[in-house]
């Protein structure tokens, strides 16, 4: 099977997450970067592009450039990943979907719903492949959870909590990483319900099949000095009469990177850790507990097929973000399963990010979504 061949936008020196792209995309050989525009500045695309040990011919200085001198090649690119900060995500896919080139792009999936509307119009007017890396919706467990609440495993949902706190923006902030989420004018409307709480959405409505219907939001920014929100706390009520709850913080000190996902039926409840993916705890009305682990044998389908090791030798993040490269190298090649987030994903999620900010900001209560 020949390798699909990437181009990677952004991942410059001091990038986080253009490495871990990198990274999930290779670790199957189903993919390889071969080409990338990783700096607005062209000396430091340059510097990434030998570190990421790619042809310098390859390392361009803009991404009109790489789509350009790509379509020329025999060789040239299959598909490419934006892994930019949030402003610069509309204008990359715009480009990318006008050359007739597939997209797999970080979330959120723009900076504003108004950029998430066109994205969303381009991606359905082109017909060319998209995706989004909502990063733990490619956990084994979490598509087992899903498979066993679409089996009805725990009834009715009635209720649905899911958290995600950090610390890491408690006091002062430095670095590339925590300036550009901290700026309105590169990450948008939002700051951490737009970084961490759209990941906690996402997952809650992908496990449970359900959709929000109305939200009440209290959003703050905690640490003096600073726009956007730091710390937020949702009540949510979903379109079936469950309630839910989704509290995001990234000025919870001590924490590092505590996703839980806690979903109660009228037959059972689960409980899943993001810092314990390898364990499902799955709580039955009749007072047992069983506990679920990555690699059983008994895992439904969806999540054997995100598995790699057998049960004991314990798999993350890296391997979910592989999962859904894997998924993307499948919707390319046109073959079934794959259980990729898309626009839709990221058209929600814009949603969540606007209506929390502008209902918290002028105190309007519970708010229908759309």
């Amino acid at each position: 099977m020949a390798r699909l061949r990437m181009g990677l936008v952004g991942g410059g020196p001091g990038s986080f997450i253009g490495p871990v792209h990198r990274l999930a995309a290779e670790m199957d050989r189903e993919i390889e970067l071969v080409a990338g525009a990783f700096s607005s500045d062209a000396a430091r695309s340059r510097l990434a592009g030998s570190a990421y040990g790619i042809d310098p011919d390859r390392a361009y200085p803009d991404l009109a450039t790489m789509l350009a001198r790509e379509a020329e090649r025999d060789d040239g690119i299959d598909f490419v990943a934006v892994t930019t900060p949030n402003f610069h995500h509309l204008p990359a896919v715009r480009a990318a979907l006008a050359a007739g080139v597939a997209v797999i792009c970080d979330k959120p999936a723009t900076a504003t719903l108004e950029e998430a509307r066109e994205m969303a119009r381009l991606v359905a007017e082109s017909g060319v492949p998209f995706a989004l890396t909502y990063t733990y919706s490619g956990y084994p467990l979490v598509r087992e959870a899903r498979s066993r609440i679409a089996a009805g495993e725990l009834g009715a949902i009635r209720k649905v909590l899911v958290e995600y706190p950090q610390g890491w923006l408690a006091g002062e902030a430095a670095g590339k990483q925590a300036e550009w989420r901290l700026d309105p004018a590169r990450a948008g409307l939002g700051g951490c319900i737009a970084d961490i709480g759209v990941h906690a959405f996402q997952l809650a409505e992908f496990v449970t099949g359900l959709t929000v219907s109305e939200l009440l939001a209290d959003l703050g920014a905690v640490v003096p000095g600073r726009v956007l929100d730091d710390d937020c706390q949702i009540l949510l009520r979903f379109a079936n009469g469950a309630r839910g709850c989704l509290l995001a913080s990234q000025i919870s000190v001590g924490e590092r990177n505590g996703l839980r996902l806690r979903v109660y039926g009228e037959k059972a409840g689960l409980d899943w850790k993001q810092e314990c993916p390898n364990e499902l705890r799955l709580m039955h009305l009749d007072g047992r507990t069983e506990l679920i682990q990555a690699g059983d044998a008994a895992l439904g389908p969806a999540a054997l097929a995100a598995s790699r090791t057998p049960g004991g030798h314990p798999e993350g993040y890296l391997e979910a973000f592989a999962n859904l490269y894997r998924d993307f190298a499948r919707m390319l090649r046109g073959e079934e399963g794959a259980l990729v987030p898309g626009m839709a994903d990221g058209l929600r999620g814009m949603q969540l990010i606007d209506t929390a900010v502008r209902a918290s900001r002028e105190n309007l209560g519970w708010v229908a979504f759309p």
